[in-house]
C-alpha cells in the first residue's frame, strides 16, 4: 500500500429522523439481569439498522424527534476510531457510524501540525499490525506521512462511508429500559446498543493559568492548534513549556525568529534520535518481503519491551540516564548552562524525548532559556520572579493536554444519569482492563485509564483493546446478551493490582510531577508493565466478571 492520501470522499452526514428509535419492551417484559459467573441466558433481536442513503445535515437545534438507532457508534476518527471501524468491517459489522467533531480524520495527527511535528516511536511499530506500511521515508515518520497513512486506511478498508463528520458529541446517555445509548450531536440525535470512545487523552489542549494571559494583546496559539497565518519571521517569541512539542518545534523556528525566550519549569532528559532515511534497498525489501515488513515491526515492539523492565524501578535506569546525560554532554559544552539543562528526576518519570536538534537551538544567540517563575502577562511582555521584563508579540503555548481531565467524561451519563466525570471524581479514574466502567453498560473506552505507555506504541494498546471489544460483541451475539456492566469489585480488583504494580516503578517514584499523574497524585494514566500482559487480558472478553442483562422479550432488545 502507499500513504498517498485519498481522493475527496462522500461523508456527508446521514440525515436525522430516518429510523424511529427501538421501541419499549412490550408490557411485561421486563430485563432480566444475570450476576453469575458466564453469560446469562436468553435472547434477543437486534433492532434493525437504518439504511437510508447519507443526506445534508441537520441544524443542530432542529428539535427532530426521529432517531436512527446504530448498533456501535464510535466517537473519534483518530487511530482508535479507525482501528474500530476497521475491525468492525473485517468482523462483518456494517451496522455502524463514526461521530468526528472535526472535518477530517486523524485525530492528533490532523490537529498537530506544528513545524517538525513526527513520531518519536518508530514508524513500522506507530502503525496497524494488519496494515504495514512500506512507505515510510525515514525511522520516525513525519505528522504528513502519519495523517495520509490514516488517511489510505480509511479507504483501503471501507471505512469513508461510516465517516460523520462535524458531528460532536453533545451528550450520551445510557437508557436501561430500552438498552441502548440515547446520543445527541451536532448534528442529530442516534441511538446505540454499544458506545465505543476512541477520542484518547491528547485531543484537548491545556491552557496554563498564566496571570494577565487575558490581557496580552499580540497573538496566543497553542501549539497543537498552530496558527499558520501568524509569520513568526522577525518577531519576539515567547514559548511557555519544555515537552515533547516544543522539542520539535523550537528547532524549526528559531533560525526564523529575531529571539526566542524559553520558559522552561522543568528541563527535559533528551537522548539522540536515531533518525535515518530508508534506503533504497531497504524499501525494495520493505515493498516486496511480507516477512521482512513482519520481522522490523516485531523487532522493534519486542525491543522497547525491554524499556518497561527499565523502568520498572529507579535503580534500574543508570543505562538510559548516561545515555541521555552522555547527549547533553556532547551537545552542550559550557557546564554552567548543561547544569540549568540537567533534570533533577530520574530519567523516564517524564517521557524521554528524542532530538538531534534541540541543544544546538537553544544556545543559539536569539535564543534565551528563562527558569524564573511567571508572575505576570502584559498587554506586550511578560514579567518573572527575578523582575526581569520581556517585551514580545508572540506567545507559543507547549504546555500540553488535559490527559487526566477528559472532556468527554463530562457529557457521558451511565445508569443512574450520574456523568463520567462526576463518577472518576468521587471514586478515581479507574476502568477495567482499561476499556469498561462500572455503572456505565455497554461502553467501551478506547485509550482509557492506565493504558498510555511510556516505553512503546500506543497503537499496540489500541489494537489490544479493539480486539476486547470485538470479542465482547461476538460474546452479546452470541449468548443474545443486551447489555454487560462490569462488576465494580472485579473493576477494584483490577486497579489495585495496576496500581500495585505501579508503585515502586519510575512513573511514580521518579521525584518529578507529570502529566501521568492527576491532582491528587495517583497515576491513572500509565499502564506498568509489559504490553504483551495487556494483550493476554485482552485477548477474550472475561465474561464471569460482568453482569449481564437480556430481555424475557423475544422480539425487542
Amino acid at each position: 500500500m502507499t500513504t498517498t492520501p485519498a481522493p475527496d470522499r462522500t461523508t456527508t452526514p446521514a440525515a436525522t429522523g430516518t429510523t424511529a428509535a427501538a421501541p419499549a419492551p412490550a408490557a411485561g417484559a421486563t430485563p432480566t439481569t444475570t450476576t453469575a459467573q458466564g453469560p446469562a441466558a436468553g435472547t434477543t433481536a437486534d433492532t434493525t439498522a437504518d439504511t437510508t442513503p447519507a443526506a445534508a445535515p441537520a441544524a443542530a437545534d432542529s428539535g427532530d424527534l426521529a432517531v436512527r438507532h446504530l448498533k456501535v457508534a464510535v466517537i473519534g476518527a483518530g487511530i482508535s476510531g479507525l482501528g474500530t471501524a476497521i475491525g468492525l468491517l473485517r468482523r462483518g459489522e456494517d451496522d455502524f457510524l463514526v461521530f468526528e467533531r472535526a472535518d477530517d480524520l486523524g485525530g492528533t495527527w490532523r490537529d498537530n501540525t506544528y513545524p517538525g511535528c513526527a513520531c518519536d516511536v518508530q514508524a513500522h511499530l506507530y502503525s496497524f499490525s494488519f496494515a504495514r506500511n512500506p512507505e515510510w521515508k525515514s525511522t520516525f515518520a513525519t505528522q504528513a506521512e502519519v495523517h495520509a497513512y490514516l488517511t489510505a486506511c480509511a479507504t483501503r478498508y471501507g471505512v469513508d462511508p461510516h465517516l460523520r463528520y462535524g458531528h460532536e458529541l453533545l451528550d450520551a446517555r445510557w437508557d436501561d429500559t430500552h438498552q441502548h445509548w440515547n446520543l445527541r450531536t451536532t448534528h442529530g440525535r442516534y441511538t446505540a446498543r454499544i458506545l465505543v470512545t476512541g477520542t484518547g487523552y491528547l485531543s484537548n489542549p491545556a491552557t496554563p493559568d498564566l496571570p494577565g494571559l487575558d490581557t496580552f494583546t499580540g497573538t496566543v496559539f497553542h501549539s497543537s492548534q498552530w496558527n499558520h497565518d501568524h509569520d513568526l519571521t522577525g518577531r519576539n517569541i515567547a514559548v511557555i513549556g519544555t515537552g515533547a512539542s516544543a522539542i520539535q518545534f523550537v528547532p524549526k523556528i528559531q533560525p526564523q525568529v529575531a529571539r526566542l525566550d524559553l520558559y522552561q519549569r522543568t528541563p527535559p532528559w533528551v537522548a539522540a534520535k536515531p533518525d535515518k532515511p530508508n534506503t533504497a534497498r531497504h524499501t525494495w525489501m520493505l515493498r516486496h518481503l511480507p516477512g521482512y515488513q513482519r520481522f522490523r515491526r516485531a523487532f522493534n515492539q519486542h525491543g522497547r519491551e525491554i524499556v518497561a523492565f527499565f523502568m520498572s524501578s529507579p535503580s534500574r535506569t543508570t543505562g538510559m540516564k548516561n545515555m541521555a546525560a552522555g547527549h547533553l554532554k556532547k551537545s552542550v559544552k559550557d557546564p554552567a548552562l548543561r547544569q540549568r539543562l540537567t533534570p533533577d528526576y530520574t530519567v523516564g518519570c517524564k517521557r524521554l524525548l528524542f532530538s538531534n536538534t534541540w541543544y544546538p537551538a537553544i544556545q543559539q544567540p536569539n535564543v534565551d532559556i528563562v527558569s524564573d517563575t511567571i508572575t505576570r502577562i502584559g498587554p506586550t511582555h511578560i514579567t518573572t520572579a527575578d523582575g526581569t521584563r520581556r517585551d514580545i508579540d508572540t506567545i507559543i503555548l507547549a504546555t500540553g493536554f488535559t490527559a487526566t481531565n477528559r472532556p468527554i467524561a463530562h457529557r457521558i451519563h451511565g445508569r443512574d444519569n450520574t456523568t463520567l466525570a462526576d463518577t472518576w471524581n468521587t471514586h478515581g479514574m479507574t476502568a477495567h482492563r482499561g476499556t469498561t466502567i462500572h455503572g456505565f453498560p455497554n461502553l467501551f473506552m478506547i485509550l482509557g485509564p492506565n493504558t498510555t505507555l511510556g516505553h512503546s506504541s500506543q497503537t499496540v494498546m489500541i489494537e489490544a483493546q479493539i480486539t476486547y471489544i470485538l470479542d465482547a460483541l461476538k460474546t452479546l451475539d452470541t449468548h443474545h446478551i443486551t447489555s454487560i456492566d462490569v462488576h465494580e469489585d472485579a473493576q477494584n480488583a483490577y486497579n489495585h493490582n495496576v496500581q500495585t504494580r505501579l508503585k515502586n516503578t519510575v512513573w511514580n517514584n521518579g521525584g518529578c510531577t507529570s502529566w501521568y499523574t492527576d491532582t491528587r497524585g495517583n497515576n491513572p494514566s500509565i499502564w506498568p508493565t509489559y504490553t504483551w500482559r495487556f494483550r493476554k487480558q485482552t485477548r477474550h472478553l472475561d465474561i464471569s466478571n460482568y453482569q449481564t442483562t437480556t430481555h424475557t422479550n423475544h422480539t425487542n432488545p
